[in-house]
Formats: C-alpha cells, sequence, structure tokens
C-alpha cells in the first residue's frame, strides 16, 4: 500500500511482518564456552526477523527489525541497510538492526571461539531481515500509535555485584488498524535470555523472550509483535527460574506486564525524526606484560597438558563463572583447560602485530528516534545497567533503550567492573579482537546517546 504523503484519517502508517531465520544443524550456536562446536540437534522453536516500519504523515519514515541472534556487525547491518534503501522510501539510517542476544542462535558477528561464522547463513539471515522490513514497508496501513510502559520486577538480578541495578522498566509500542485492532507491538526490556539455556544447550530458540512474543500475539490474535533488546550487559534471569520447573515463569511475568502495557497505554501524535552519529569510545592499549603472561600460560599447558591451579590465570574471568566451564566438555577438567590455552594462544597471536599501531578509541554508531513524543535509543554494546539507567534518568519521556544494535561492540562495562578487571572487562575485548574499555568508555557512550536523544527532539 502507497501512503506517501499526508492522510487525513491517520497521522501514522504502520506495516509489520516477519520470516523464519532458523539455522540448519550444521551451524553452529553462540556462546557460553570455547571451541565447543556447539551445533543444533533440534530446534526448541525458530528464529526470526520481525520488522515494524511506522510512517507520519509527511511520508518521514523509521524501522525495526529484531533478530534472533547472538551478536550481528556493522556488515551484517549494512547489508539490510542498503537493500531496504534501494526498494523502499526508508533512509539507510532510519533502519535500527536489534539482536535479541540468544545463546541459542548463532552469531553473525566475530566471537573468538564461542561459534564459528558460517557465511552462508549470515547472508541468509541478512536478506530475510532485509525482506522483512521491506514488506512490512509495503503492507504499511493507516494507523493509531500508542505507547505504554510497566515495571517487571522480581525476575533479573546483576550478576557482576551483590545487589547490583537491574532495570526494571518495560516499554511496549502499540500500533492499532483503523477499526481498532492491534496489528504490531514492539516491547523492549533489558535482560540476558537464559531461563531455558542450560537445558537446551544444542536447541534451536528464542528463550524466554520468544515466549513473550508469542503469548502477546496469542492475546491479540492477527498481530506481529517483536522484543527489543535492551541494557543488559550485567543482568540474567534470576537463578530460581533457570533450568528449573519454574523457567516458564519469566515469560509470564514479563508478558503480563507487557500487556496491561498495552491495555493502559496513551495515544502518539506528531511526526518522525531519526539520527545516525559516529563517537569515538576511549580504550587502552594492552600491555606487553598483559600478552606475555597469558601466551606464555597459553602455550605451556598447551605443550604439558598441566592443569594445576588452572582457575588462577588465563581461565580466571574466561567466562562469568569459571568454576563451572568444565560442564561445557562433560566434566572435563582437561578439555577445558585446553579449549582456554587455545584461546589464550590464539588471541595474543592475532593482536601482537597491532599492539603499537592500532588506535586507542574505537568510532561506533549511535543511534535516536522520535516518534511524536516518544524516543528510541540504540547502540551496538552490551552496555551495564548502571550506565543505561543514567541515560534513563537523564531523559525526560518514555524511552525505549536498545542494546546490540547494528553493530557488535561486546561488552560495555562501567567503571566499577573496568577496576574489578572483570570479565567483561577483560575477556570481552580479547573474543572481540579490540582493546580494553576504560573507567570513562562508559561516560563517553551515555553522553553520545543524550547527544544523538537531544538531536531529534
Amino acid at each position: 500500500m502507497n501512503t506517501s504523503g499526508k492522510r487525513a484519517d491517520s497521522s501514522w502508517a504502520v506495516g509489520v511482518a516477519r520470516r523464519i531465520i532458523t539455522p540448519g544443524f550444521h551451524v553452529e550456536l553462540a556462546g557460553l564456552g570455547y571451541y565447543l562446536n556447539r551445533t543444533p540437534e533440534r530446534v526448541r522453536d525458530d528464529l526470526t526477523a520481525t520488522a515494524m516500519v511506522i510512517e507520519d504523515a509527511e511520508g518521514r519514515c523509521v524501522a525495526w527489525v529484531a533478530v534472533d541472534l547472538m551478536y550481528a556487525d556493522e556488515q551484517f547491518t549494512r547489508k539490510i541497510r542498503e537493500q531496504v534503501a534501494s526498494e523502499t522510501s526508508i533512509s539507510p539510517s532510519a533502519i535500527c538492526v536489534n539482536c535479541s542476544h540468544s545463546h541459542n542462535a548463532p552469531t553473525a558477528a566475530f566471537a573468538r571461539g564461542v561459534g564459528e561464522l558460517n557465511t552462508a547463513y549470515v547472508d541468509f539471515a541478512a536478506q530475510a531481515a532485509a525482506s522483512a522490513v521491506i514488506e512490512a514497508w509495503q503492507r504499511r496501513q493507516p494507523a493509531r500509535l500508542f505507547v505504554g510502559c510497566g515495571e517487571a520486577k522480581g525476575m533479573a538480578f546483576n550478576r557482576t555485584r551483590e545487589n547490583g541495578p537491574v532495570d526494571s522498566h518495560l516499554s511496549v509500542l502499540r500500533a492499532d488498524s483503523m477499526d481498532g485492532k492491534p496489528i504490531g507491538v514492539a516491547v523492549n526490556f533489558h535482560c540476558h535470555l537464559n531461563a531455558h539455556l542450560e537445558m537446551d544447550l544444542r536447541a534451536v530458540s528464542r528463550d524466554w523472550a520468544g515466549e513473550v512474543v508469542d503469548q502477546i500475539e496469542g492475546a491479540y490474535p492477527g498481530s506481529i509483535a517483536m522484543y527489543l533488546q535492551g541494557t543488559c550487559g550485567d543482568v540474567m534471569i534470576r537463578p530460581e527460574f533457570c533450568a528449573t520447573e519454574r523457567r516458564f515463569e519469566p515469560a509470564r511475568e514479563i508478558a503480563r506486564v507487557a500487556l496491561q502495557s498495552c491495555k493502559d497505554a496513551r495515544p502518539v501524535n506528531g511526526n518522525i525524526a531519526f539520527v545516525t552519529q559516529k563517537i569515538a569510545l576511549p580504550t587502552r592499549r594492552w600491555t606487553r606484560d598483559e600478552i606475555d603472561r597469558d601466551r606464555e600460560e597459553a602455550l605451556y599447558r598447551l605443550e604439558t597438558g598441566d592443569t594445576k591451579d588452572w582457575l588462577n590465570g588465563l581461565a580466571k574471568v574466561i567466562v562469568t563463572y569459571p568454576d563451572r566451564l568444565p560442564r561445557r566438555y562433560g566434566g572435563s577438567v582437561e578439555k577445558a583447560v585446553a579449549a582456554v590455552s587455545r584461546f589464550g594462544a590464539e588471541w595474543t597471536g592475532e593482536i601482537l602485530p597491532h599492539l603499537n599501531v592500532r588506535p586507542e578509541s574505537i568510532d561506533t554508531e549511535v543511534q535516536a528516534f522520535r516518534v511524536g513524543d516518544v524516543w528510541f535509543v540504540a547502540q551496538s554494546s552490551e552496555l551495564f545497567t548502571s550506565l543505561g539507567l543514567e541515560v534513563r534518568n537523564r531523559w525526560p519521556g518514555e524511552l525505549f533503550m536498545l542494546g546490540y544494535s547494528n553493530g557488535s561492540l561486546g561488552y560495555l562495562p562501567d567503571a566499577h567492573d573496568v577496576e574489578k578487571r572483570s570479565y567483561a572487562a577483560t575477556q570481552s575485548p580479547k573474543f572481540t579482537g579490540q582493546f580494553p574499555f576504560t573507567s570513562v568508555s562508559g561516560t563517553a557512550m551515555v553522553s553520545g546517546l543524550l547527544n544523538a536523544l537531544k538531536s531529534v527532539s
């Protein structure tokens, strides 16, 4: 449907569409350990690329496509944007590609040792995501928009510090046809997808976020819902819900809050504005001592098979809970240590030639949309909650905060974790091939996000 130009009957036109992006069983699932070759044995539920396009009365469009992948890099995003822009009126800078960060899905970005990139699958997923956006644009119809919010408390916890910050704010955007029937719902929340993970290590799955989407669509027959992942680098589903008989409770509670927020939602009127901007995030160069220490231990253990004190060296922060790592290798400490050592040898070998020539900053994109008086801000890292909350607390109005979007930076920890030299601060830059972030990197991201929001106000 062509809705360009002014419409007398509605301020908005909205289209939604979906494509299935479930991988073949030869494509490795991402995360959870190193060199696991964790290929799926079954499909618990299909992975999707779900798109929503919103157009204002002047013909300006914005689009989101939510993809059930662990990561997706800038090249993946660029492919989608270029194809969509070539077949629609949507500007590339008005397209947001958001990953759910499911660890029961492949990655479409480099992550050393934790999921091999399958080029054919990545191309397929990008093509499917672009097709979903194009179809959503083609299907746009006069619509009314509503925004709501709620608090989904008690489902998540901060895994980096006791009683650490958790963002329980949930935002919904609902689009209704002119006869009052919901056609699309976008839900934004902030938590890792880990309710079913331990029970479904070799299953393709959207985890609890997929259940939320299914329950919303069940409540609104004929609608298409999407989950937009937020700022949850340090937040997971609480242990009592993970791999237990209570594992379905988080989705039920989050869906309940989302549906109540839809019911209580207020109308959205106005127009659209959007921007993408580049910002520079400071990093620090690895020291030669850090690299030599990891390399010497890795090569020694690979040569000798020695596992003595293995948790006090390379493995100390290689995953969030390193003492649990052998579980991923059938309980074998020897296999776990061999994988850790292989990783250490590979990352140090890769970084050494670039150590003194690579810039000590990372250029990355931040993106902001305004839809009426509702704001969206997106960035490509696993942003820590304290940083996300700083943005939220400093911005008046309903704000959807999206991480894992339009690129892949890995973890962006706050100053507390950088000073602790935690997993997120120390290991993430090793598997993403970057220099480590500094105690002021998060502050730079917060400033960049706020500046992008101001530019669309």
